[in-house]
């Protein structure tokens, strides 16, 4: 009896301190890698300051970072949308789509739209059969690629540079944020 008291004893002493070891995102300053890990395993649970469980505040330095994830089209359990976000439509919710809308949420300032999915620009309404499909998120993907890349150059253009597409990966795509 005691050898069974000692081996269930030390069975919980590992899983606990296993579970000290899990990364912690940081929501002032949050880490890319532990962020898209615990989205990938359902366990992301970092609340913001007024007590809501949403993504936490990545700056332009962590768009890299975030381009890195913006191809995978894996499925993933859950996506932290801010509490005045609809999650009506949120059916299948990709990685690197959602990592699209938070680059997006950076560069605009504000959070891209209500939901973490594109669809095709001339969609009627917000159906699931007008979000994007798996190659369509590739494209949207390198097109932020390349213009973070033209982004990251400057060449000296400003807010005022007239020129139809600066500063908007998504232009002359046939997608949009919904």
């Amino acid at each position: 009896m005691k050898k069974a008291l000692f081996i269930l004893v030390a069975i919980m002493a590992i899983i606990t301190l296993s579970n000290c070891n899990d990364d912690k995102v940081n929501y002032n300053h949050p880490d890319v890698e532990a962020f898209v890990k615990q989205l990938k395993s359902g366990t992301y649970q970092t609340k913001s300051p007024q007590g809501f469980v949403e993504v936490p505040l990545f700056t332009e330095d962590d768009i890299p970072a975030l381009l890195k994830y913006a191809s995978d089209t894996s499925v993933i359990p859950s996506f932290p949308m801010p509490p005045t976000a609809s999650t009506a439509y949120e059916t299948k919710i990709r990685l690197g789509e959602c990592m699209l809308w938070i680059v997006e949420s950076i560069r605009l300032g504000h959070s891209a739209s209500k939901g973490c999915h594109m669809v095709v620009a001339n969609a009627e309404n917000y159906e699931a059969i007008y979000f994007l499909s798996d190659n369509e998120l590739k494209d949207a993907a390198n097109r932020y690629r390349s213009w973070w890349e033209e982004h990251a150059k400057h060449h000296g253009k400003t807010m005022w540079t007239i020129e139809a597409c600066y500063n908007n990966p998504l232009c002359s795509s046939g997608y949009r944020w919904w």
